[in-house]
């Protein structure tokens, strides 16, 4: 019986053995590899772990294989007999520890799979949150650039605020419930007669009528604002003021009134100025009512004079009827002069102006009175400025007003006393001024602003018409220039009554010998 020859097979053998050995080898350099590019990688983990179980079933299997052959060939089949068994049990060692790794590699991998699912989410949220961040940031940006704008338009809006606050004309003023004002302009101070603020400052303090006060708080509790209420207060001294008020309440979130704010504008001077007007149109009313009623006394006056003096010379002088003609004749003369007077008070006579320096108006006034004022113990002192600019005026008229003034003076002195006139030019060298003062018993205060009013008069029935005064006034507004009155006058040890009168210097100034032929012709 042949037999086949066993040493190709014994060949394949050891050279297989051998292949697998170094294949197996190099698979697991490979797999080495991989997992050192991805560490964190489980397919690349569980290959090299894989290789590293073939590797060593493959020098387990390999290595029995090979010593097997050379023990067999060598003739030490015994030798074979005692490591087979050893052999065969490392190689099913092997195996079942490939198996494990399989069998790990089954549950790693789905817990893998796991893992990487929840690491998606994890990834997917991180990266919501991160999205989410960088809007935060954003928004935060921009919020920071809304807060940092609104900021500045506060911060404009504050400063218009404080410039109107600071600046206005009017009185600006907040106050709490009670009236107390918690803050006030500068002009609001000025207004009420304060140079500081005194924290005790109520505003339903300076109401001067109860009345007015009721109005204005049941108005801003029940309809939360007063609108151009014109009401009377008094300043710090106690002198009346005119304002109208603007008003609105402040309240709290459930509606109740905390205080308020309000602005109040000076109408006292406008008030006096309205009222100054209506006594201009009352004066100019009085003026043409007087010129008509002139005009149509004169007639009869002058025939009334006219037939008194022809009827005197029927009379000798010491008969009755003759003194009786001096009477009706005087008295004529005396009403002709009323209703002249009428007629300069109402502007209707013929305006002669020149040029002439006020010191010589003036000295003739004085030489003319102070006769009469001499015997009533009455002295003259004149303090005249030298050098003074000439004015372009009617003579006549202001000797007039001079000598109103004069008589004036004279009838508040009954029992003597002194009158200055002093007369200087004005530091701009625009106007003259005179000042006539006298050391008599004063003007009342009900009375100072009525002196100028056509037919008022204090002096008893008969000796004053009441014109006087307002004759002047009118002159000296005819002539530009301005009368004032100071009752009683200050830093005297009397009461006494200054009169101050300005006068504009004419434009143009005369030569001397052109004054020379004015003082010949007046």
């Amino acid at each position: 019986m042949h037999t086949l020859p066993m040493y190709p097979t014994i060949l394949i053998d050891l050279v297989g053995s051998g292949l697998m050995i170094l294949i197996t080898f190099l698979a697991l350099r490979y797999a080495y590899f991989l997992s050192t590019l991805d560490s964190k990688n489980f397919i690349w983990g569980f290959l090299f772990y894989f290789c590293m179980a073939m590797a060593a079933f493959s020098i387990s299997r390999g290595v029995g294989h090979i010593l097997k052959q050379i023990l067999v060939l060598s003739g030490h089949k015994e030798t074979w007999k005692v490591f087979s068994p050893y052999s065969g049990g490392f190689n099913t060692t092997l195996m079942i520890y490939l198996y494990a790794v399989i069998i790990y590699y089954h549950k790693g991998l789905a817990a893998y799979e796991a893992i990487q699912e929840e690491a998606s989410k994890l990834f997917t949220a991180n990266k919501k949150l991160e999205d989410a961040t960088g809007e935060l940031q954003k928004m935060n940006v921009q919020l920071e650039d809304m807060v940092e704008e609104r900021t500045r338009e506060l911060s404009e809006s504050e400063k218009k605020f404080r410039h109107f606050f600071e600046n206005s004309q009017d009185m600006v003023y907040f106050c709490n419930s009670e009236g107390s004002i918690s803050d006030i302009n500068q002009s609001g101070l000025e207004m009420l007669g304060y140079k500081e603020w005194p924290k005790d400052l109520n505003i339903l303090d300076i109401f001067n009528k109860e009345s007015e006060l009721e109005t204005y708080v049941k108005a801003l509790h029940e309809k939360g604002f007063v609108r151009d209420f014109e009401i009377e207060i008094h300043n710090a001294d106690g002198d009346p003021l005119q304002v109208v008020i603007t008003a609105n309440a402040v309240r709290d979130d459930n509606g109740k009134m905390i205080g308020c704010e309000g602005i109040a504008k000076d109408l006292t001077r406008l008030k006096n100025v309205m009222a100054q007007l209506a006594d201009k149109q009352k004066l100019a009313s009085v003026g043409q009512l007087a010129a008509g009623v002139a005009h149509e006394i004169n007639t009869p006056l002058g025939v009334i004079l006219g037939y008194s003096q022809l009827m005197k010379e029927d009379f000798p002088e010491d008969d009755d009827n003759y003194e009786s003609m001096v009477v009706i004749e005087r008295q004529a003369k005396a009403c002709r002069k009323i209703v002249a007077d009428l007629l300069k008070f109402s502007r209707q006579g013929l305006s002669e102006k020149t040029y002439m320096q006020l010191n010589e108006i003036i000295q003739d006034v004085v030489a003319v009175t102070e006769h009469g004022l001499n015997i009533d113990h009455i002295m003259v002192t004149r303090k005249y400025s030298e050098g003074m600019p000439f004015i372009f005026c009617d003579v006549e008229k202001l000797r007039q007003v001079f000598i109103n003034l004069i008589n004036n003076a004279h009838h508040a002195m009954e029992e003597g006393g002194e009158i200055i006139i002093s007369t200087r030019t004005c530091a701009d060298g625009q106007e003259v001024e005179v000042v006539v003062e006298d050391t008599g018993k004063g003007i009342p205060d009900d009375v100072r602003s009525k002196i100028f009013e056509p037919f008022f008069t204090t002096k008893a029935v008969g000796k004053g018409t009441g014109l006087g005064l307002s004759v002047s006034y009118g002159i000296i507004q005819d002539h530009g220039g301005t009368i004032t009155v100071e009752s009683p006058v200050a830093g005297k040890d009397h009461p006494g009554t200054a009169f101050t009168i300005h006068l504009p210097v004419a434009s143009e100034q005369p030569s001397a010998e052109s004054f020379e032929s004015v003082l010949k012709l007046h």
